[in-house]
């Protein structure tokens, strides 16, 4: 075990030594890996701010279930049994014709228009209050439940009024397979500026490479200090785009204030738990490890 160690800590060393040489080159390679990954860490932190909101925000679907017109009133009056046995543990309430009528008179502009139809035009129904939904995902329900009342005798028609519940629902799936790909392709990215950032350093240490290849050192031996490099500009870029992305959130929340005050909300973005930003070093490190990885096989596979 302190052989191993001892491999690893010169390991790490040697790749501190040849990063000291050129540290100019180095920085500039973790701005260019940082740049590309702050774009998915920014969507990651706005994703973590929003899905709490959504699937945890208390909805109340409603649907208007229209009868017939030429149903009876006693009839009507008497359907709120079958309504329930479809809607199971819903709030139903029956709404006259007449009632509907008042309601629609009362509002500006409309009076006027319903005076000179010379009737009422509007049919019973009934509003059927769901119990409230904690996640968006059970959203689904309401379509099933609609397309049941629709099949009870009498009704006419049903109206889903929470369509905005499946629009968030759908807004927020798009968002994350859009983040999703962002991060693929920026992730091969990282990947592609490790490799090349490996591929010129064995490039200026061929000569050393030589060497070490003549008095006994194995590929293996060789390869440690390549996987630490990779592995650092990883982690040293992700780092540095964590950063830039909670130093973004200041004025980023300024503005949301101004759009959240016309909601009546007080929303604000705030930095990724400490769990989601070791997380998000640890797969930055890895990303630069497999860069290197991949350089350093290749390179020294031409050097045989």
């Amino acid at each position: 075990m302190s052989a191993w160690l001892r491999q690893h800590g010169y390991a790490l060393g040697s790749a501190l030594v040849h990063l000291r040489r050129s540290p100019g080159s180095f920085l500039f390679n973790i701005l260019v890996v940082a740049i590309a990954l702050a774009l998915p860490f920014a969507g990651v932190t706005v994703l973590d701010n929003v899905r709490p909101m959504s699937q945890q925000m208390s909805v109340d679907p409603e649907l208007s279930v229209f009868l017939k017109d030429d149903l009876p009133r006693e009839h009507a009056q008497g359907m709120a049994g079958s309504l329930r046995a479809v809607a199971k543990d819903a709030k139903i309430v029956f709404v006259p014709r007449e009632t509907a009528l008042a309601d629609l008179q009362d509002k500006n502009g409309v009076a006027g228009v319903i005076d000179t139809l010379g009737g009422n035009p509007l049919p019973d129904s009934y509003v059927v209050r769901l119990n409230a939904f904690q996640t968006v995902e059970q959203s689904a329900d309401v379509d099933r439940i609609a397309e049941e009342l629709r099949a009870v005798p009498g009704v006419e028609s049903v109206q889903v009024d929470s369509e905005w519940v499946k629009r968030l629902a759908a807004l927020l799936r798009v968002m994350r397979v859009g983040l999703l790909l962002l991060a693929a392709t920026l992730g091969t990215v990282v990947v592609a500026v490790v490799f090349n950032t490996i591929r010129l350093q064995v490039l200026t240490q061929r000569e050393e490479i030589l060497v070490s290849r003549l008095i006994g050192a194995t590929d293996t031996y060789i390869q440690r200090p390549f996987y630490y490099t990779g592995a650092l500009l990883g982690l040293c870029a992700g780092a540095v785009a964590l950063g830039a992305v909670a130093l973004s959130l200041h004025p980023l929340n300024e503005a949301i204030a101004e759009f959240a005050r016309l909601y009546a909300s007080e929303f604000q973005l705030a930095p990724l738990e400490p769990l989601a930003m070791g997380l998000l070093l640890a797969l930055s490190a890895g990303l630069g490890l497999i860069g290197a990885a991949l350089s350093v096989r290749r390179q020294l596979s031409r050097l045989l």
